[in-house]
């Protein structure tokens, strides 16, 4: 079973309003001001007036640290979804209502009906409902601190740059993007705002898949030498749908369950690809017009390890496997909404399910209220876009192999 332990920051932090972070020991400055107004000495003093202050900074350390933790673990971030379909609908929305760190306080729709209907529903206050055309204003909303976007892949980068100008955290859902173009502007776009950014990988943030990471730099069965990792389900009756139209979804299985597949690959070995080798098949040309209906890669790792993935959306697959020195090592399934399941050469992986989105937006509320680690920030999701294009490159080359020259890129 893994236990994780929270991480805090070197500096024990007093998290204030309107994101200003004072030291409540060591240098006593202000370390972050909110970029629409800048603190003054004489708030300052003030704050330190009303006691606000005061006990963090002439406390002994240890007590101040209790109290910078705990006042930050008090607080609870106002999430605004953007894009009301079927996951924000059933997986996130209920998910904020289990969370700790985080709540459900805006969302951002294009279809009028849904807005009456979600505010009765989670009791969203009218100034926090928004649309596509006026979605810009939220800068001026305090009750909501991050964005998640949850859009057709297409519009991820225009909406995650969009909410980080408007001085907003950014969670972008998976992939990215549709190129590594976009994902630079949008880790650009966040930096430059200094705002925090996150991808939906959710898995990250379960216990099965932590036990994984756990395995591979624990070296729990010693060095893997081969992984297989799949992500698959048919499409069958909805040709209409986004993710079958290329304009929006920017590619087809690939862009959709294939980011696990490769995602699995990744954290099954602990390393980046040296390159990678790719096939396409399709058996119902008729209904993926216009998208890949199934892809295989294979990969190189530099510690030796090869890889293969399976991705599809006209087949069903969801398992991760690897074989190691002393053992080997599996999930089935890998990669769902949940309960997942493990099996090891020394017996079986067993973890109380909990919503892996609730998992995961606490974790990115804590990374930023505490400093914890962020498990998913922007540059993995970059470095999965450049495999991405790297798979859709060799299929079109002929299936050549690509060298990948990713270094530690994305690796948490």
């Amino acid at each position: 079973m893994l236990s994780i332990k929270p991480s805090y920051p070197n500096a024990c932090l007093l998290h204030l309003k309107l994101g200003r972070i004072v030291s409540i020991f060591g240098v006593e400055r202000v370390l972050k001001a909110n970029a629409m107004e800048k603190i003054t000495r004489r708030v300052f003093n003030e704050k330190l007036s009303q006691g606000v202050l005061a006990a963090g900074l002439f406390a002994s350390a240890p007590i101040a640290c209790a109290m910078g933790n705990e006042t930050s673990k008090k607080r609870s971030l106002g999430v605004a979804l953007v894009g009301l379909g079927s996951y924000s609908t059933y997986q996130l929305a209920p998910a904020l209502e289990q969370t700790r760190y985080c709540h459900l306080a805006g969302i951002v729709t294009g279809t009028k009906e849904k807005e009456s209907v979600w505010a009765s529903k989670y009791n969203v206050p009218a100034d926090n409902i928004y649309n596509y055309q006026n979605f810009d204003k939220i800068a001026e909303n305090k009750d909501i601190d991050i964005i998640y976007v949850v859009l057709p892949n297409s519009m991820h980068a225009e909406f995650s740059i969009r909410a980080a100008k408007a001085g907003k955290h950014v969670i972008c859902e998976k992939p990215m993007a549709v190129s590594v173009k976009e994902c630079d502007a949008i880790i650009e776009a966040c930096d430059k705002a200094d705002v925090k950014l996150g991808v939906g990988y959710r898995l990250h943030s379960e216990p099965y898949t932590q036990e994984v990471k756990r395995f591979v730099k624990e070296k729990t069965f010693g060095k893997v030498h081969y992984i297989t990792a799949e992500a698959a389900y048919h499409s069958r009756g909805n040709p209409g749908q986004w993710r079958l139209n290329k304009a929006l979804s920017g590619g087809g299985a690939l862009m959709n369950m294939g980011v696990y597949s490769i995602q699995s690959a990744i954290y099954g070995t602990g390393e980046n690809p040296l390159n990678v080798t790719a096939q396409e098949f399709s058996t119902r040309p008729a209904y993926f017009k216009d998208t890949d209906e199934t892809i295989t890669a294979q990969f190189q790792f530099p510690g030796g390890a090869v890889g293969n993935i399976f991705t599809s959306h006209n087949a069903s697959a969801n398992r991760l496997y690897a074989s190691c020195d002393r053992g080997w090592f599996a999930l089935e399934p890998a990669n769902n909404y949940g309960p997942l399941s493990g099996t090891t050469s020394q017996g079986t992986i067993t973890f109380q399910h909990e919503s892996q989105q609730k998992l995961q937006m606490d974790d990115f509320a804590r990374h930023i209220l505490e400093g914890t680690v962020n498990r998913a920030p922007g540059e993995m999701g970059k470095r999965d876009m450049i495999i991405v294009e790297a798979i859709y490159r060799s299929i079109a080359e002929g299936n050549r192999s690509i060298p990948l020259d990713l270094g530690t890129l994305g690796l948490v």
